[in-house]
């Protein structure tokens, strides 16, 4: 993940000075434990300024309104009860080529700062720093005792003091070529790390934008450059420089241009092949603007991370859950199949009481023709009983067996009901294997809200909760029709018992676990062999047999469709079905012709 660097961070700076200050605070909101929210009003527009310490993803931008779930954070709760009906009044730079900011709020414009709110940016130190007029420290994100660090320590009561200034050259536009040049490849070494060891300020993603712009690459040695090559580079980084030193609030070591020309650059916010650039270097998509590419960017990217790990513990929970239960299956079975003998111990009894005359004492086994076939049966004696306690032994094994039967087979039935719900929780798992839109994240989030519910999962202790519903699955068939597709169980049921029509069709995959596939159709209309296998073979696609060459598929109108009683989400009966076999299209196009 590419981290906020000073350019970044001064380019989305330049934004929010010019379009969001003075903007009053009416709302904070924490959204999880490293982001806040400020709900900013300003004479033509309102948003929320989002400020994260996130250790891989610190920034600071305009970003998405938070979602409509309690906020429980404490230090939220502090920063709401300080800065509620205040003002934003500025946002300035502590120190030249630092990545901390210094947000003031004032009763209005033009008053003096009553509180300073700290952000530093600064990977995973990064964090954020409440403290008054006289800079002691209120509230912090994260408070680092003594003990952690006898450098910085940061607790509440205690003056703010600033991060260690940072080591190196700064970057001067006022630096000329030769000098530039020597300082670079005075060590022979990588581009790259040559850049980053000889100026602060810099990052690699800057770096190496830099270096592929000038037609250089980011890994070659400095001593493998000619004249041009030295030329190019110094042209980019000039225009850098230049752009740096013409904002206003510039923290570059030139002095501020005092008024922006229409002929200076701009920031050319956009993302590349690696990641973005705000330099407008290698863009192979543009940004309207600073604050949509990170938000965008970043909010992607966790998005991701979030994505894995949930997929990951979820797919790893139901494997072993369905393990075990898949186990108790199997044993209940071979107790069923144990009392299978029953009726055999029970004939065995009544041989032994119909020739009670052919027993012996001592005998180990006994060999009689059998009633209906005349066949040999062997039975086991025990030497030490006659013939009649002998017999009673056998019916008291049969009536044993007997009742175990009729005690396993309900359980068996439950047993089996269960793994039949976890497999189709696991066949939508299957189908959410890759992240591609926050829909795929909040899709996955029902999920776990949906096995919490069923007491297959524990409450985490901090947990975004759902308040959104997701979307299904939107295709369109080759006449044109609707298709819906469920993406979870939550989906399933609402597709099923509360978006279907009496004129639409349902599919689903017949005995195997799989999503719920609704196609709408007006009244009147009806479907053609083309539509319906398009259907099919996409309920074949979002299901357990995905993998399959055909699948029997089953469908019918979703009056025939029912759901038990007190049956587990996305479970369903259906009569009056019909049968059409559907081929999973494996890496097919059409699959991409989502409506959503």
């Amino acid at each position: 993940m590419q981290p906020v660097d000073f350019t970044t961070l001064t380019a989305a700076c330049d934004e929010l000075r010019t379009q969001w200050i003075p903007g009053r605070t009416e709302q904070v909101y924490q959204r999880d434990r490293f982001t806040i929210a400020i709900a900013l009003r300003t004479l033509k527009n309102r948003g929320w300024l989002t400020i994260c310490w996130h250790p891989q993803a610190a920034r600071l931008c305009i970003a998405d309104p938070p979602p409509k779930t309690p906020d429980t954070f404490t230090f939220s709760d502090q920063l709401r009860h300080q800065l509620s009906g205040l003002a934003l009044v500025a946002i300035d730079t502590i120190a030249p080529w630092e990545r901390v900011l210094d947000l003031k709020f004032a009763r209005r414009p033009g008053d003096p700062a009553i509180f300073h709110l700290y952000v530093e940016i600064m990977s995973k130190y990064s964090n954020v720093i409440l403290t008054d007029a006289d800079n002691l420290i209120i509230t912090a994100a994260h408070q680092v005792s003594g003990q952690q660090s006898s450098i910085r320590p940061i607790q509440t009561g205690q003056p703010y003091e600033l991060p260690p200034a940072l080591t190196g050259t700064m970057p001067s536009l006022s630096e000329p070529q030769e000098r530039w040049q020597e300082r670079v490849g005075l060590v022979p070494g990588a581009l790259h790390r040559q850049l980053l060891k000889s100026y602060r300020g810099l990052s690699p993603a800057l770096v190496r934008s830099m270096a592929s712009s000038a037609g250089l690459d980011p890994n070659q040695s400095t001593d493998t450059l000619n004249t041009s090559d030295w030329q190019q580079l110094f042209g980019r980084w000039q225009e850098w420089l230049q752009l740096l030193s013409s904002l206003p609030a510039s923290a570059a070591s030139d002095p501020p241009a005092k008024e922006k020309s229409a002929k200076e650059p701009k920031f050319q916010p956009g993302w590349t092949e690696q990641g973005y650039t705000v330099l407008g270097w290698g863009i192979i998509k543009p940004a309207k603007t600073v604050q949509n590419l990170l938000n965008s960017y970043y909010t992607d990217e966790l998005n991701q991370q979030d994505f894995a790990q949930l997929h990951h513990q979820l797919s790893q929970k139901l494997g072993n859950i369905l393990g075990k239960l898949r186990q108790k299956a199997a044993t209940f079975e071979e107790r069923l199949q144990q009392s299978d003998q029953a009726d055999q111990h029970r004939e065995q009894a009544d041989l032994l009481m119909a020739y009670l005359q052919e027993w012996e004492p001592g005998m180990k086994t006994i060999t009689l023709a059998d009633f209906e076939t005349n066949k040999p049966v062997t039975i086991a004696l025990n030497p030490e009983k006659n013939a009649v306690q002998n017999a009673q032994a056998l019916y008291k094994r049969h009536q044993k067996l007997k009742r175990a039967r009729n005690a396993v087979e309900p359980l068996l039935q439950e047993v089996q009901e269960e793994i039949q719900y976890l497999e189709q929780v696991e066949a939508a798992l299957t189908g959410l294997d890759t992240y591609k839109t926050p829909e795929d994240l909040q899709t996955l989030q029902e999920i776990r809200e949906e096995l919490i519910g069923q007491k297959y999962l524990d409450v985490p202790e901090q947990r975004n909760r759902v308040s959104d519903v997701s979307e299904p699955y939107r295709y369109e068939t080759p006449s044109g029709f609707e298709l819906l597709i469920g993406r979870n169980n939550r989906q399933n049921d609402l597709l099923t018992f509360r978006t279907a029509g009496d004129y639409d069709l349902w599919f689903h995959t017949q005995e195997i676990a799989g999503s719920h596939v609704l196609m709408r159709l007006p009244a009147g209309a009806a479907p053609d062999e083309a539509d319906l296998h398009f259907a099919a073979d996409l309920a074949a696609h979002y299901s357990r047999a995905r993998q399959s060459d055909q699948v029997p598929v089953v469908y019918t109108t979703p009056k025939y469709v029912y759901k038990p009683k007190g049956a587990k989400p996305g479970m369903a009966i259906y009569k009056q079905e019909k049968i059409i076999w559907g081929r999973p299209p494996q890496g097919s196009t059409y699959l991409r012709k989502d409506l959503s």
